[in-house]
């Protein structure tokens, strides 16, 4: 699948779609670590990343951000794996990043755009994001991280 290059810029950041300016050394590093996908196998976040709309977040050449947007580009985009880098959270690269996703060209005229989070809620909320209207109607099967990729990595001390 081919991607239309999309790039937005502010001050000294860049929030790029390029694949090829992904650092997925990175990306694993943060997501391994992170709540939701604690202990996530590489080659499985791999396979996630060739199957999404990915966006970095850029600092020259570091990247310090990501997210993706597992789309059809048609109806229906649920976004994840949006994460900051420690040291730049606090500046609003977040909302900038998400608003800056929402913006794209191919995810226009879709019916509907969803997530979940354990506590941003408040950070999508001012881009449009609210709770379920009906959540009767949805239903989901959870199949919790440790039984599909083992325990995750212990913390450095």
């Amino acid at each position: 699948m081919t991607y239309t290059l999309f790039e937005r810029h502010r001050g000294e950041f860049v929030v790029s779609t390029d694949p090829r300016r992904l650092d997925l050394d990175a990306i694993h590093a943060w997501l391994v670590r992170s709540y939701w996908s604690a202990g996530i196998p590489r080659s499985v976040l791999e396979r996630g990343i060739e199957s999404s709309l990915c966006f970095g977040v850029y600092r020259g050449d570091r990247q310090v951000g990501f997210a993706r947007m597992i789309t059809d580009r048609a109806t229906y985009a649920y976004l994840a794996d949006v994460y900051i880098d420690e040291p730049h959270r606090g500046h609003g690269l977040g909302a900038w990043l998400v608003g800056a996703i929402l913006e794209h060209p191919e995810l226009q005229g879709l019916r509907r755009f969803s997530l979940v989070t354990r506590d941003a809620h408040s950070l999508y909320a001012r881009l449009g994001f609210e709770s379920l209207a009906h959540p009767e109607r949805h239903m989901e099967i959870v199949r919790p991280a440790a039984e599909l990729y083992g325990p995750p990595p212990e913390s450095p001390a």
